[in-house]
């Protein structure tokens, strides 16, 4: 495939090739995606404040809640600042410890954001399955031994993945992308790549299968539902915001996965883009949202702190 470059791994810059703008529209482009950042962080921090603030809101699947916001801002903010200055300073490279560290912070967001996703399908299987245990199986101590087990197990994945692709002698610096991703560092490299196929296939088992617990979660659910009318108000009030958010950051990045690995580089630029940037941009923005507009504690919380505001300013 090449001859290997012969330049040290900590001096290599990669060349970005997924922006194509004209200096005319690089100023738009780069207002939207900035409010677009600050929009995504703000009603992230909304919902992290509220249930914080609000003593009520110490409950497993708010605390759960919390966690999926405060990843979305970790992994919107491996994107966006990148973006943004290369909008800005019209710069379209990255250095090989900045792509690595990006493809660490990413993949961490995508496995952390699955893996309490899954979670929380356990959380509302226990609520409504077996409500009168539910305090007992799902313990203060258990929660936050949850928490940190999401964390540690989806940076224990990014970072063997990253591993394993730092490993790999490279034979060219170019990236069809806007951002740095494995898949794409991957593909430049001038050795066998079956190690590295080898642990993909591994992690796609391992979240298909937290995807098929989830299935088997919703099932028990959806039984335990039909039997009362408080069962069926829970689920719509508390389930179906998790099924919405499971199943858009599903698509998501299954879009980014297949359209990575099989996808033609002789399609649109806009095309590859979108589906390239989808799982890191719509997730951290929606679920807030979705969350938000659901689970009337929060709605309520959310308009009791904007009254306040309001009144305080008149």
């Amino acid at each position: 495939c090449g001859k290997p470059l012969e330049t040290k791994k900590n001096q290599i810059v990669f060349v970005l090739h997924g922006l194509n703008v004209t200096q005319t529209n690089k100023h738009i482009y780069f207002s939207l995606t900035l409010i677009l950042y600050i929009f995504t962080i703000f009603v992230n921090l909304i919902l992290i404040v509220t249930i914080f603030l609000e003593k009520m809101l110490h409950e497993p699947m708010y605390l759960f809640l919390c966690n999926l916001c405060i990843n979305g801002i970790y992994g919107a903010s491996a994107f966006y600042p990148k973006i943004l200055y290369d909008l800005l300073f019209d710069s379209h490279v990255i250095t090989y410890p900045g792509c690595m560290t990006q493809i660490l912070v990413i993949y961490s967001f995508a496995f952390c954001e699955f893996t309490s996703l899954t979670v929380m399908a356990y959380d509302r299987y226990v609520a409504i399955c077996k409500p009168l245990q539910y305090h007992s199986i799902m313990t203060t101590r258990k929660v936050w031994t949850l928490l940190l087990l999401t964390w540690l197990f989806s940076w224990l994945e990014s970072s063997i993945g990253m591993g394993l692709t730092a490993r790999l002698p490279l034979c060219g610096l170019d990236i069809d992308k806007l951002y740095c991703s494995n898949w794409a560092v991957v593909k430049l490299s001038c050795v066998d790549t079956t190690l590295n196929n080898l642990y993909g296939f591994i992690l796609t088992f391992s979240h298909v299968s937290q995807t098929i617990l989830i299935l088997i979660s919703y099932m028990n659910i959806i039984k335990a539902s039909l039997r009362s009318r408080v069962q069926r108000k829970k689920f719509m009030q508390t389930c179906l915001p998790h099924l919405i958010t499971l199943t858009n950051f599903t698509i998501s990045l299954t879009f980014d996965v297949m359209y990575a690995r099989y996808g033609s580089n002789t399609s649109l630029l806009a095309l590859r883009n979108i589906m390239a940037v989808e799982f890191l941009v719509v997730p951290p923005l929606v679920n807030p949202i979705i969350y938000g507009m659901k689970l009337t504690q929060i709605r309520n919380r959310v308009a009791q702190m904007f009254n306040w505001k309001v009144a305080a300013l008149i």
